[in-house]
């Protein structure tokens, strides 16, 4: 359990400028670019990863690609295999396992809504098919419903379920997660990393880490170390660009299409999804430049070189 902590970069699917397939060159550059920052690991086909629209062979070739490039460069990898259907949810956290990624992250079932039993039966079922770590997403404004500490404290008893990443925006519930569970606690909201590691979160699945992994890893080795100045200043930095990410447009409009203007991925997405307004998209551009990101072009020469 100790092993999931810092940052672990969710990350975006790259695909080809016509959107049919997954761009398996970039994906490569992605992993080696975020092993290079020193980040602990990389998460594959999460809803950064617009896993909604990817296929059932696509997902399975971008966690195999993910999970083979993780280890060439001594990084975890885990593979998003949630889904609103158990059996789905089964046959993909058995793929995982199957390739060899370290862990698989399980988010709530979305807009069928089950109970707290139906919740509780998913994932132990999950749990129960196959012998690998499962971090539960607990992300309530995306998929709309709610996990009370009731059912967690009950599903952290199984001893396949070891981690959950928390984006429910409540630092009570972090706390609450540290002092009634063996859990390790992944923040999942990038502007929140900081308050919920100083309450005992341990590492964070990061979007922002797809363009600033080296300052994301920074907060974790910060906190790691108690130096709270460094950390402080670390969130400091990343606070701006973080949150622009999340208000600008939904995630992953906003972070494709910065990776785009730093010529770290083509920006496509795939319907429904669209690209972001202009305004929006020139208020990230000030905001890349404020960071100076755009205009020492060192992330797009790292990515690519």
């Amino acid at each position: 359990m100790n092993q999931f902590k810092g940052t672990y970069t969710a990350l975006v699917t790259p695909f080809t400028m016509d959107g049919s397939a997954v761009d398996q060159r970039r994906l490569a550059e992605q992993v080696r670019f975020q092993a290079e920052a020193g980040v602990t690991g990389v998460v594959a086909c999460g809803t950064t990863g617009e896993s909604p629209t990817l296929s059932d062979s696509e997902q399975k070739a971008v966690i195999e690609q993910v999970v083979e490039e993780s280890r060439s460069h001594g990084i975890h990898a885990v593979a998003g295999t949630g889904s609103n259907d158990t059996r789905h949810a089964v046959a993909a956290h058995a793929h995982a396992a199957s390739v060899g990624a370290i862990a698989s992250l399980q988010v709530t079932p979305y807009y069928n809504k089950p109970s707290a039993e139906g919740l509780y039966r998913h994932f132990m079922t999950i749990a129960d098919s196959v012998d690998l770590p499962i971090i539960l997403y607990h992300v309530p404004g995306r998929c709309g419903v709610r996990m009370e500490m009731s059912l967690l404290t009950r599903l952290f008893t199984h001893p396949n379920i070891i981690a959950i990443k928390e984006a429910s925006g409540s630092i009570d519930m972090v706390s609450s997660l540290v002092d009634q569970t063996d859990a390790v606690v992944l923040s999942g909201d990038d502007t929140l990393m900081l308050a919920m590691g100083s309450v005992g979160a341990t590492g964070v699945i990061s979007v922002v880490s797809n363009i600033a992994p080296d300052r994301v890893q920074r907060i974790w080795d910060c906190v790691e170390a108690g130096d709270l100045h460094g950390a402080r200043e670390a969130h400091r930095w990343l606070f701006p660009l973080a949150d622009s990410l999340m208000t600008l447009d939904v995630n992953p409009v906003t972070v494709k299409t910065a990776m785009s203007i730093l010529s770290m991925d083509s920006g496509t997405l795939r319907s429904p999804l669209v690209g972001m307004a202009e305004q929006a998209r020139q208020a990230l551009v000030g905001i890349l430049k404020g960071r100076g990101l755009l205009e020492s072009g060192t992330v797009a020469e790292a990515i690519n070189s």
